[in-house]
């Protein structure tokens, strides 16, 4: 007798042998990976730090300085020392504050303005200056150039910047630096160095120096700033800027609730000295 054996598969399709199983784990799609998150190109860093007021946390910016950007902090922090006459010890950044803090602290909000320019004009080689302004006369293509070029050579001193259009004489142009978070106001947290030791007399000098008329857009709740190349600022009355009041954690003075420290900033800004102080939480 013969045994016959019929495969199970009765349709027109021939049967094919079943793959063999494998493990599904190693099969399995990946839908995300927890990494340790990387810096940025400018070597910066943000962590968060609690102030003095209950329940309230910021974050503040770490940098790490190149070689060059030490070099480039320096030169200026001795070239604003030597313009007050006022020394201090610290290097870096910190140096740097230190001599803004002091020139904030012993002079007139005039004054500052005036020693900023004096410090600007030693830390820069007047014949560059002459050049530039000769070969680069105010047109579209300086306007772009200035804007490159602050983004990639000033990140030491105002941190983190991009350049964005604007519209310029009813067209768009690639003439706005917008700094994400100004490293100078946030290393100070003083309104009144932002406009007297910075915003004022950059856009001064710029002007004077380059023929690059610049106005500076501080805006005082996020720490971010624009500088729009072409454009020629407002008057210091018709200036927001010059109306907000400093911040309740200003580093200005060791005590930021002092009578002096109020009044100061109410001298800086141009307030009425009989007003109540209005400061920001």
């Amino acid at each position: 007798m013969e045994a016959i054996i019929f495969p199970q598969n009765r349709g027109p399709i021939p049967s094919q042998p079943l793959p063999r199983q494998t493990n599904r784990l190693n099969k399995s799609r990946i839908f995300a990976v927890l990494t340790k998150p990387t810096e940025n190109i400018s070597g910066v860093k943000e962590k968060k730090s609690s102030d003095n007021l209950p329940g309230l946390t910021s974050k503040i910016s770490i940098y790490k300085d190149s070689w060059f950007d030490q070099l480039a902090i320096n030169h200026l922090s001795q070239s604003v020392q030597a313009a007050t006459g006022l020394k201090n010890d610290k290097c870096g950044y910190e140096g740097l504050v230190q001599a803004a803090v002091d020139a904030s602290q012993k002079f007139n909000m005039i004054h500052q303005r005036e020693l900023v320019l004096q410090a600007l004009d030693k830390a820069i080689p007047r014949p560059i200056l002459d050049l530039i302004k000769t070969l680069l006369p105010q047109s579209r293509f300086t306007r772009e150039y200035f804007a490159a070029f602050t983004t990639l050579f000033f990140v030491w001193l105002i941190g983190p910047c991009q350049v964005r259009e604007s519209e310029f004489n009813g067209r768009k142009e690639k003439n706005v630096v917008h700094i994400k978070k100004c490293r100078f106001l946030e290393e100070t947290n003083c309104v009144g160095m932002c406009t007297n030791l910075c915003k004022v007399p950059t856009q001064t000098f710029i002007k004077q120096s380059l023929g690059m008329p610049v106005n500076m857009v501080p805006n005082f709740d996020d720490m971010s700033c624009e500088m729009v190349f072409g454009q020629d600022p407002p008057i210091p009355t018709e200036d927001p800027a010059f109306r907000q009041p400093c911040y309740k954690l200003c580093n200005a003075l060791p005590h930021p609730f002092s009578p002096s420290h109020t009044h100061m900033h109410m001298h800086a800004q141009n307030r009425n000295p009989h007003s109540p102080p209005n400061l920001v939480d």
